[in-house]
């Protein structure tokens, strides 16, 4: 049975008001030396990219995705904690943010990695949805000051990131493997094999 692609606009802006307010003041660096980017525009872009999947996806949690688009940082980024995420959206929300969220008591960017991955796969196909949606926003352009080394790591993660959730959403896996391919535009040096 194909699942309604339906969601509550007033839930909707409650909540981006919510993010909006969390996320305050929280900024980024941008592609221009020196550029800071307000980081509600990442979390839109994140939501962006999943309403653009919702279009080209059959059997989808729209509801579930939206919202879990725009906390997807909230728990990792901000002070609102799993069990607030759970008294105000719920289980399945607040679940699904948790397992987009790195546990810093593991070392290691990697490994963090791995781990929510392995959180995400045990989540509905949303939230890989919003895990591809995450990096592909990330994938637009790097922040000014990072140099190629970490531009490279961020490619191999992105392929870990493809590998692992590519089953989840067609559409997003193949945006997130064009945005890869794409993203060596922005390496000083020839470094790709």
């Amino acid at each position: 049975m194909e699942q309604q692609k339906q969601w509550s606009i007033d839930e909707i802006q409650k909540i981006w008001q919510l993010a909006s307010k969390l996320h305050n003041g929280q900024k980024y660096g941008g592609f221009s030396d020196g550029e800071q980017v307000e980081y509600l525009n990442h979390i839109g872009s994140v939501v962006f990219e999943v309403l653009n999947a919702i279009q080209h996806t059959e059997n989808i949690n729209s509801d579930l995705a939206i919202k879990c688009a725009i906390l997807h940082d909230t728990i990792e980024d901000t002070a609102i904690t799993y069990e607030k995420v759970k008294a105000l959206f719920g289980h399945e929300v607040a679940s699904g943010v948790l397992a987009l969220t790195k546990n810093d008591k593991i070392e290691g960017s990697l490994e963090k990695m791995l781990d929510s991955l392995k959180r995400i796969k045990e989540q509905p196909i949303e939230i890989w949805a919003v895990k591809m949606a995450d990096r592909i926003t990330n994938l637009y352009e790097p922040p000014f000051y990072w140099k190629d080394e970490k531009k490279l790591l961020y490619m191999e993660e992105a392929e870990i990131i493809y590998d692992e959730l590519k089953d989840g959403n067609k559409y997003l896996a193949g945006r997130l493997k064009t945005k890869i391919k794409e993203y060596s535009r922005f390496l000083t040096t020839s470094q790709i094999n």
